[in-house]
């Protein structure tokens, strides 16, 4: 189906807009982010000015944007022309100066002729007592008084383009809109009292009370409800199509999982077992699972992934779990170790750095199925590696993972179950959003033993305090992570950092520091990890390298140099490298003031929780979405319209109501289905369609 004809003009290139010139249509696709009439018509005004106020020139009061029908009384050109002009003026109430800067005598006569009318308009300011306008914003003849707006739309801009320039083009663009076919359902649009899309696209750009530029304000939330119902709908096309093609049911007999968790020095706690119930029933189902289990630092992933993969080992076939860095996957390799050799199964380890002869033999063992589980980077999926018969793979700490990587992922095998886990605890909006192709499961409890990680703010004046209070912990045998301040967007002033941090340190404590960055190649970083975790060094600075799953239960304290530069969630990720044995543990945050409110706030909040969940909803609030998954690496959908903090209990709606309309329509048939692809087409959804088409 090609895209219905009454949406081509909001896709017409914005030069056909009147007065968007190829200059000028470069500056705004730049600042509306896109080319189309569309993507100027979702940019939406920050602010307004109200015209309405049209007082008697003795009732206008200070510094207020008045309206008023003046009689023009006289001008008053300066000597010269770095000398104010000034045009005295009337009404019926009293007197009032037009001043004008540079000004053009002729311009100024020819708009302001001497015995004559004039309706104008701006901000009215008292001078000795005197009310005066200086360079007003609207001057035009009474019987064009509708020329001026009762509200003005004031938008972000960009250099180049002034408001009035952009305000002209979306006065043309509004033009473009026609009435669409009404994809939102009758009765929900009736409760919410919103205007149809043509009607609510209007409405964004003409605000009337400051209510009106809120999130929640009836037109943006129509908007932003359709922009989510797009994404949500997207997601459950993309979920159906990848369920229906050939799943399987995984039926094991309990055998080798039982010999697991015998070995196990600890009980499952019940978000453990919980979540690997849920896990169970899909696997059981003839359809391809797509799970994510969400744990926060240090809730027992890994076994929930050990147990489910035993499970499809008990029913002949193999499972693969892939994780992001080399250190992980060595990581997962040695402590999965004891546990998968408790239940006899065979696990290979595959990265990159694998070559020549070593490498064959892993792959021989992969194709023949020698190899029950397989463990790796992304090495394990690339082009080469086949599986005798791969039934589960797990992908561990993906929030960096799109929804087509998944479908990728589960074509190594046939009818692929796929786990993902992350250790990031993300706000349940986002996870309807980034994951919503995917059911959830929560690892909400700690594992008994985990002793709470004392957090503490420090000034950066005290540091050389802490330090001595550092050299006191090292001779009790702790170990020490210190991380570097972040630099935006910066690798190099980021190393720059560190590398000084480094030499510091090393002063006081010689040898027994180590250093790791970003820029380092794996083997070395390696290295330096693998004598912090036997012990040869005391200190390991590093950039945020360190953030995600590096285990190293000796590990008892964490310093974070400049904390307020960093995010919630990168805190509470990096506070989660310490207190992972039984003793107790400490994070430092280091600051430099005076702070500003935000960073105030956050870093309370690490002081006081280390609940994950509840920091990541705090996160979202000060931060927006972008930042708490990082957009770069997310796969999250940009939303336009939509502020996923402002905006929670309408994503929840979509959700419901996109499952709603694939039990009841999922081929998109009845007249509401024509209408929906209508708007999957409007927000550039046209994957979903392809998956219907190919369903």
């Amino acid at each position: 189906m090609p895209r219905p004809f009454e949406l081509d003009p909001l896709f017409r290139a914005l030069s056909v807009l009147p007065g968007v010139g190829p200059r000028n249509a470069a500056l705004l696709e730049k600042l509306c982010s896109g080319p189309k009439v569309l993507d100027l018509l979702f940019h939406r005004p920050a602010d307004f000015i109200d015209r309405s106020y049209a007082p008697t020139v003795s009732e206008s009061e200070n510094s207020r944007i008045a309206t008023m029908a003046l009689r023009i009384d006289k001008h008053a050109p300066g000597a010269h022309r770095s000398k104010p002009y000034r045009v005295h003026c009337t009404d019926e109430s009293g007197a009032i100066t037009l001043v004008f800067f540079h000004a053009n005598k002729g311009w100024v006569e020819k708009q302001l002729p001497v015995g004559e009318m004039r309706i104008v308009s701006g901000k009215v300011e008292y001078y000795q007592g005197n009310p005066q306008i200086v360079h007003p914003d609207f001057i035009v003849k009474p019987d064009e008084k509708d020329l001026i707006e009762k509200t003005e739309p004031i938008y972000p801009l960009t250099q180049g383009i002034t408001n009035k320039a952009i305000r002209k083009a979306i006065k043309a663009g509004l033009e473009f809109v026609s009435p669409l076919p009404e994809w939102q359902d009758a009765e929900f649009i009736k409760r919410q009292k919103w205007e149809p899309f043509d009607k609510a696209v209007a409405a964004l750009h003409h605000p009337e009370r400051p209510q009106d530029l809120e999130a929640l304000a009836p037109a943006r939330a129509r908007l932003a409800y359709d922009e989510m119902l797009a994404n949500q709908l997207t997601m459950a096309l993309v979920r159906q199509s990848h369920r229906k093609v050939g799943g399987r049911a995984f039926n094991g007999d309990g055998r080798l999982r039982a010999k697991i968790i015998a070995a196990l020095p600890f009980k499952l706690t019940g978000a453990q077992e919980r979540s690997l119930a849920e896990i169970d029933e899909d696997m059981k189902e003839p359809l391809k699972m797509l799970r994510l289990l969400q744990g926060d630092v240090g809730s027992g992933k890994t076994i929930v992934a050990a147990l489910a993969m035993a499970a499809a080992v008990e029913t002949g076939a193999q499972a693969a779990i892939m994780a992001p860095t080399e250190i992980l996957a060595r990581q997962h390799y040695e402590s999965l170790q004891p546990l998968l050799d408790a239940a006899g199964l065979n696990a290979v380890i595959l990265t990159g750095r694998d070559k020549g002869k070593m490498r064959e033999a892993i792959l021989m063992q992969i194709l023949s199925g020698e190899a029950d589980i397989i463990i790796g980077t992304h090495a394990i999926f690339q082009d080469g590696v086949n599986y005798k018969d791969l039934g589960l793979a797990v992908i561990d700490e993906q929030h960096r993972f799109g929804v087509h990587q998944r479908l990728q992922l589960s074509s190594k095998g046939k009818g692929t179950d796929v786990l993902v886990m992350t250790a990031t605890p993300i706000p349940r909006t986002l996870t309807l959003t980034a994951y919503g192709d995917m059911d959830v499961s929560r690892l909400d409890e700690k594992p008994p033993g985990r002793k709470p990680i004392d957090t503490r703010l420090i000034t950066i004046q005290k540091l050389e305090d802490m330090i001595d209070g550092l050299r006191r912990q090292i001779e009790t045998g702790a170990r020490i992570y210190w991380v570097c301040p972040l630099v935006e967007e910066s690798e190099v002033m980021d190393l720059a950092a560190a590398e000084e941090r480094y030499d510091v340190l090393q002063q006081f404590f010689g040898e027994r520091v180590g250093l790791v960055h970003g820029r380092m190649k794996g083997p070395e970083k390696d290295a330096v990890m693998g004598k912090f975790a036997g012990g040869e060094l005391d200190i390991l600075v590093a950039t945020t390298v360190i953030e995600v799953g590096v285990n190293v239960p000796e590990a008892t304290i964490m310093v974070i140099e400049h904390a307020e530069r960093f995010g919630l969630s990168q805190l509470h990720q990096l506070r989660g490298r310490v207190g992972r044995g039984g003793t107790k543990s400490y994070c430092f945050l280091l600051y430099s003031g005076p702070l500003g409110e935000s960073a105030k706030a956050r870093l309370s909040m690490m002081r006081d929780t280390e609940d994950g969940f509840l920091i990541a909803e705090k996160d979202l609030e000060l931060r927006g979405a972008g930042d708490v998954l990082g957009v770069k690496q997310s796969g999250l959908p940009k939303f336009r319209l939509a502020d996923l903090a402002e905006h929670a209990a309408l994503i929840a709606t979509a959700r419901d109501d996109a499952k709603l309309i694939m039990d009841k329509d999922p081929a998109l048939k009845t007249k509401r289905g024509a209408a929906l692809k209508t708007l999957l087409y409007l927000f550039e959804r046209d994957q979903a369609i392809q998956y219907l088409q190919s369903g």
